[in-house]
């Protein structure tokens, strides 16, 4: 009798011991090769909004302005608002940063603190003169910010068509420059993108 218990009582703890093993035990996941590639290269994994859109678009816009000759005297820029119209989720802050640096590196132009930008600013400008911490002289004075000659709008939509075996995307991104104080487009650009995938 009390082996047969003994031996039903290891039964049940083995029993358990398997169930819990198998629920806690980690899900098993394959090896996977990581490798570098071209951030450059063009990239097709999907139809979907990708980094060769992002630097397609960058470029145009780039080439576009600095070929205006518009930043004689290297103005001031801000960038505004820059609208997703379409309906995927789309860091339009990651393209504006993309034009953005190239145009510094041009050397042809400065830029302004963004919309999205400002308000650390001000916070940085009232911790140095509220907080009395720092020395008057070395302090930077609220009022002498350079304010944007131009600012930079623009908007990315798409237009989706599919079927059974085909769906189609179709990008446009435009982007303006305004006069900030005449309230005048200064230059606009376009640029498209077509993407074809099938079943």
């Amino acid at each position: 009798m009390k082996i047969s218990q003994l031996f039903l009582a290891l039964l049940v703890t083995c029993t358990l011991s398997a169930c819990t093993t198998a629920v806690t035990s980690p899900v098993v996941r394959f090896d996977r090769q990581v490798n570098y590639g071209d951030a450059k290269a063009v990239e097709l994994v999907t139809n979907e909004f990708g980094s060769t859109d992002l630097q397609m678009m960058a470029e145009k816009m780039v080439g576009s302005l600095l070929e205006t000759g518009i930043f004689q005297g290297r103005p001031t820029v801000t960038i505004s608002t820059v609208r997703n119209k379409t309906s995927e989720y789309i860091d339009t802050t990651n393209v504006m940063n993309s034009i953005q640096t190239s145009l510094v590196k041009s050397g042809k132009v400065r830029f302004t603190r963004s919309i999205n930008e400002m308000q650390s600013g001000v916070d940085e400008l009232n911790r140095q003169n509220q907080s009395g911490l720092y020395k008057s002289n070395t302090t930077a004075k609220v009022g002498k910010m350079t304010a944007a000659k131009y600012s930079l709008e623009g908007e990315l939509t798409s237009i989706v068509k599919q079927n059974n075996t085909t769906k189609d995307v179709f990008y446009k991104f435009t982007l303006k420059m305004f006069d900030v104080e005449e309230g005048t487009i200064e230059w606009q650009e376009e640029k498209e993108i077509r993407k074809t995938s099938k079943r």
